[in-house]
C-alpha cells in the first residue's frame, strides 16, 4: 500500500532520485532517456517498506517479506535499457515483488503483464500499483514458469529471480525480435539478455555477474 508524504517529503524523494540517476545510473552506462526519465519519475520508497524508506535511493538491494528483495536501482534501470522497451511494447514482468520494475516499465509507456508467485507480495503490489495509478499494469498471482499465454507475444520479458534454465514456454511467448533478460545459473548467475531472431533461432549475450533471488516452483521440479 503507498504512502502519503508531505510536499516537502516528496521534493526531498524527488531530489534523491535525480542524484541517483546522475551518480549511480548515468556514470554505469545507463543512457537510454526514457529509461533515465522513468527512474527519475517513479516513486522507489513506495516500494520499500516502511522502515528502508530512507534508504530507497542507495545503490543497493532492499529485502522484502518472504525472504525476497527489490533489486537495486541500477539492475532495474540495466535490465530495461537492455530489453529496449517503448510506448509500443508489450512487456512479461515476472517475479514482480513490490512491483517496482513493472512501475518503471509502465512509466516508459508499456502494456505491463506481471507475475508474482508470493500471495502476499502479489497482493500488495497489485493493490500499490492501483493507488499510484500505473493503469498499464496487470499483475497477478502465480508461477512465472508458463508465462502469461493469453497476452503473448510479448517484446520483452524480465525475469528477476535467478533460474538453471529459461523456461521453455517463455522462449515460445517471446515475438521474434523479443528480447529476454533474466539470472541464469545458480552460483555464479550471469545476468543475460536473449534475442529471438527466428521460430527457433536465438542470440545470447552475457552482460554481468548478478545475484538475485532463485526462481521457484515448476522450473526447480
Amino acid at each position: 500500500m503507498s504512502q502519503a508524504f508531505s510536499p516537502q517529503q516528496e521534493a526531498n524523494f524527488a531530489q534523491l532520485r535525480a542524484e541517483m540517476a546522475k551518480q549511480q545510473l548515468c556514470p554505469r552506462g545507463i543512457h537510454d532517456r526514457a529509461v533515465l526519465a522513468a527512474m527519475r519519475r517513479v516513486p522507489r520508497h513506495q516500494f520499500v517498506p516502511g522502515l528502508s524508506q530512507h534508504l530507497a535511493y542507495e545503490d543497493n538491494a532492499i529485502p522484502l517479506s518472504a525472504g525476497q528483495t527489490i533489486s537495486q536501482p541500477y539492475i532495474v534501470a540495466l535490465m530495461t535499457q537492455l530489453a529496449h522497451v517503448d510506448e509500443k511494447s508489450r512487456v512479461l514482468d515476472l517475479g514482480a515483488g513490490s512491483g517496482y520494475q513493472s512501475a518503471v516499465l509502465a512509466e516508459i509507456g508499456a502494456e505491463v503483464y506481471a507475475m508474482e508467485i508470493l500471495r502476499e507480495l502479489a497482493d500488495s503490489a497489485a493493490e500499490r500499483l492501483r493507488t499510484l495509478g500505473y493503469r498499464n499494469v496487470h499483475l497477478k498471482q502465480g508461477d512465472g514458469y508458463a508465462g502469461w499465454p493469453s497476452a503473448a507475444p510479448f517484446d520483452a520479458i524480465l525475469i528477476a529471480a535467478a533460474s538453471p534454465q529459461v523456461p521453455p514456454p517463455l522462449l515460445d511467448q517471446l515475438a521474434i525480435g523479443g528480447r529476454l533478460v533474466m539470472p541464469l545459473g545458480d552460483a555464479p548467475q550471469i545476468l543475460q539478455c536473449i534475442r529471438k531472431v527466428g521460430s527457433d533461432q536465438f542470440e545470447h549475450e552475457k552482460i554481468a555477474p548478478v545475484q538475485f533471488v532463485p526462481m521457484t516452483g515448476r522450473v526447480r521440479r
